[in-house]
Parts: structure tokens; C-alpha cells; sequence
């Protein structure tokens, strides 16, 4: 029943790179983990569900912040170890920094500059201070 989810390479820690895109524009929005569960349950529920490494639990996007990705499409890679999730971005804040999308920063000239406006503060987000999703 669930042999798609043995196609996948998993790390050695049983993680797969999911990279969010906003199925409409193609913007890649983050790069979060997923492990066999919460690939599993992103099908299941029809929206994106990581892997926290830092909390060590699953993580559905939007649970804190309200920014919930529901999916369109899944595709995976020709190495079959990064999955990419096609999703629709609620609220058009992917980014715990009040971003769009996580990779607001450009390299120019020997440093990093921000690109993207912050369109609301992560205070804002999350209602009792800085808390990454």
C-alpha cells in the first residue's frame, strides 16, 4: 500500500530534502525534512507536514502561524532523494522572517543582500514573540 514511499533514497537519519514551490509561479518558497510519516500524512491531509529536527516531532506548516501550504503535487528527483511539494502558500508568508519565501537573500559582490520586503514581523506571526515554525 505504501510502496511508493520505499522509491525514496531516505538519509541515514530517514529524512528526505522537501523543497516547497508555489504551484502557480514556480517560486521556490523553503526547504524543510520530511520523514516516511510526515510524507505519508502530507498526502493524506492534502497539505505540507515536515519533520522538525530541531523540536524532534512533525511539524504542520501553519500549525503556529496560520500560513498553511495546501498541496497540489508532489515530485520527486531522478535520484529519487529530494521530493518537491507544489503548493499553494496561505497567507503568502512561507518564511518564519515574515518573508514570502525563505531565499530572500542575493549574493552580490562578496555579500549577501535582501531582496525581499518582510511583509509582516514574526511578532506579528506568531503573537508572543520570535518562534521558527
Amino acid at each position: 500500500m505504501n510502496d511508493w514511499l520505499d522509491e525514496i533514497n531516505w538519509n541515514e537519519d530517514g529524512l528526505v530534502p522537501a523543497i516547497a514551490q508555489d504551484h502557480k509561479t514556480g517560486r521556490v518558497l523553503m526547504m524543510a525534512w520530511m520523514n516516511r510519516e510526515a510524507l505519508q500524512l502530507t498526502v493524506s491531509e492534502q497539505r505540507a507536514i515536515y519533520w522538525s529536527r530541531s523540536r524532534g516531532k512533525l511539524w504542520r506548516k501553519g500549525e503556529e502561524s496560520g500560513h498553511v501550504q495546501t498541496l497540489h503535487e508532489i515530485r520527486l528527483d531522478c535520484d529519487a532523494d529530494v521530493v518537491i511539494l507544489q503548493v499553494e502558500q496561505r497567507g503568502g508568508i512561507a518564511c518564519h522572517t515574515g518573508r514570502e519565501s525563505c531565499f530572500y537573500r542575493v549574493y552580490r559582490d562578496g555579500a549577501w543582500e535582501t531582496v525581499d520586503l518582510q511583509l509582516k514581523s514574526p511578532d506579528a506571526i506568531y503573537h508572543k514573540g520570535h518562534t521558527h515554525e
